[in-house]
């Protein structure tokens, strides 16, 4: 297969913000010292930008999302430095794009990426960067539980991708990956896997991704799970006991399951890693780059080394400091990156629309009488700028409900893929005819979302999405529905559901439906309903 340039959906539908690569991920960031300079609740919204411009003693930072656990760490440089790190956090191929588009020399003062590799693809980002420092490393690893590992007889320390490939395409291994749009260790791990079961020697090419691609349908079949974060990715793999293994970073693995309850596998043919380079922009003030050179410094300090790796489990970039307990010191391959941006965008796409298991999504959606006016012309216009994101192959159902479900409005679409447009435009045709009635029946309502999809189960990435802007008034009360979802057989309880909070929809209530099903709770109160609807596809 000859991979293309990666086709995002809103280039079928209107210009996407990505300008042909990821959505946005915004992850909330906690307070204290390093408390961010927005609120970033995951919605992908975009409040007001206040004490954005250059503070003494400030520095602003667009980092990636998995260095939230560097806060301690950044906590003490403030003490010690006297500088004040504000991170905003978003997805790397999200970064890129701010960075591209001059967006960030407005906001920021540094960027502090899992990886610039993808970053030096794009031309147009060379002029606003300058200089960068590694802080640390943390390779992609697969983590298997025990018993998996005994199963196949592997050796930990000898394990190649190839023989993990063999064990997925016959049956004896699943796993689970972040999405490699929205997460740099999904996009690390498929550069890894398409490294590995290509032979190649040098830098990934398209030839590469056409030899490796049948190999590759066959790897990604063995994906059970999919996520936005890595965190979600760890808390859902704890609830299945139907998959066997993690893959991800090396210092995310071993954080998350710090018992053993994976053993973890570094492939003895190669990984690519994450080296965290703290990045200057151009366009920084000078006192800011006096601020980044002091923070560097005190970050490459031996103790601090020594303090981050036992912390984080990354390794470290200095020499003379050991990695943390744990971590094996034994030498690794690195494995080549893509040559350019058409064979990264290209394998990007391919796994999004060909190699992946397909999605199969309803959006159960409140169109009660309360959702009258504004709000439901919000919901209309946030489901018309979704659609630019649906996959080939995907299966979108959406489901509106006010006292009951309205089913003389439930409509179900697959995205052709020899003819996406026409299926794209039939959905939003759909959600233009959206009109508000009824009172808020949420519990009958998800629980009518589960009986439709377990009529005709599938091999998909199966999920229901909740969008309410009220309580609960009509219907079945929440106990109906613990009793409902506890009598469901083993594969349905794996369908999550993804409440958004939205008008004066009730946290308790939603919440409770995140938790008991294993899904997760957006927020739009704070920012935008597309930008919620729109990070949810990470976990879909």
């Amino acid at each position: 297969m000859t991979i293309r340039p990666l086709r995002t959906p809103r280039a079928r539908s209107r210009t996407r913000l990505l300008a042909g690569l990821a959505l946005t991920l915004l992850l909330t960031a906690t307070g204290g010292a390093c408390s961010t300079d927005r609120t970033t609740d995951g919605t992908g919204g975009d409040p007001d930008r206040k004490g954005t411009t250059f503070a003494p003693g400030v520095l602003r930072v667009l980092a990636s999302s998995e260095l939230a656990d560097m806060e301690p760490v950044l906590d003490t440089a403030r003490r010690a430095t006297g500088v004040t790190v504000k991170p905003t956090y978003a997805g790397t191929l999200d970064a890129v794009e701010q960075i591209a588009s001059g967006k960030a020399d407005r906001e920021y003062d540094a960027i502090w990426l899992s990886s610039n590799d993808y970053l030096r693809l794009r031309p147009d980002t060379a002029r606003r960067i300058t200089g960068e420092t590694l802080i640390m490393a943390s390779p992609v690893a697969i983590g298997v539980r025990p018993a998996a590992l005994s199963r196949l007889g592997w050796d930990p320390a000898k394990v190649t991708w190839p023989q993990v490939h063999r064990a997925v395409a016959d049956g004896k291994l699943t796993y689970g990956m972040t999405d490699p749009k929205r997460s740099n260790s999904g996009f690390s791990a498929l550069v890894s896997v398409a490294s590995g079961l290509s032979g190649a020697q040098s830098a990934l090419t398209e030839k590469d991704v056409t030899k490796a691609t049948p190999k590759l349908k066959e790897f990604f079949a063995g994906q059970k799970l999919t996520s936005g974060s890595s965190g979600w990715l760890a808390t859902a793999y704890a609830r299945r006991t139907d998959v066997d293994a993690l893959v991800n970073y090396e210092s995310v693995l071993l954080s998350s399951f710090p018992s053993g309850e994976l053993t973890v596998i570094r492939p003895a043919d190669g990984v690519v890693t994450a080296d965290y380079p703290l990045t200057l922009l151009t366009s920084a003030h000078p006192e800011a780059k006096d601020a980044a050179r002091r923070l560097s410094d005190y970050l490459r300090d031996p103790a601090t080394q020594d303090r981050i790796t036992r912390a984080t489990m990354r390794r470290p970039v200095v020499p003379g400091v050991a990695p943390a307990s744990g971590l094996d010191q034994a030498p690794r391959r690195e494995l080549p990156f893509p040559g350019s941006r058409k064979v990264a965008d290209g394998l990007l796409d391919a796994y999004d629309n060909t190699l992946r298991r397909p999605s199969r999504t309803v959006y159960v959606l409140d169109t009660s009488g309360s959702m009258s006016g504004e709000r439901l012309e919000r919901l209309k216009a946030a489901l018309t700028e979704l659609t630019g994101d649906f996959r080939d192959r995907e299966e979108v159902t959406l489901m509106p409900f006010g006292s009951r479900v309205k089913q003389g409005e439930v409509r179900t679409h697959t995205v052709d893929p020899a003819a996406p447009q026409k299926t794209l435009e039939a959905i939003r045709a759909d959600a233009r005819k959206l009109s508000a009635s009824g009172g808020t029946a949420i519990y009958s309502s998800v629980q009518e979302a589960y009986r439709f999809l377990g009529k005709s189960p599938g091999d998909t990435f199966t999920s229901v999405v909740l969008m309410t802007d009220g309580e609960n008034t009509d219907g079945d009360p929440a106990a109906e529905f613990d009793s409902f979802y506890a009598s469901l057989p083993a594969a349905q309880k794996r369908t999550p559901v993804f409440p958004i909070l939205f008008g004066d929809s009730d946290r308790g209530e939603l919440d409770h439906i995140a938790n008991l099903t294993g899904g997760k709770l957006f927020d739009a109160q704070k920012g935008s309903l597309d930008g919620a609807f729109e990070e949810i596809r990470g976990y879909q």
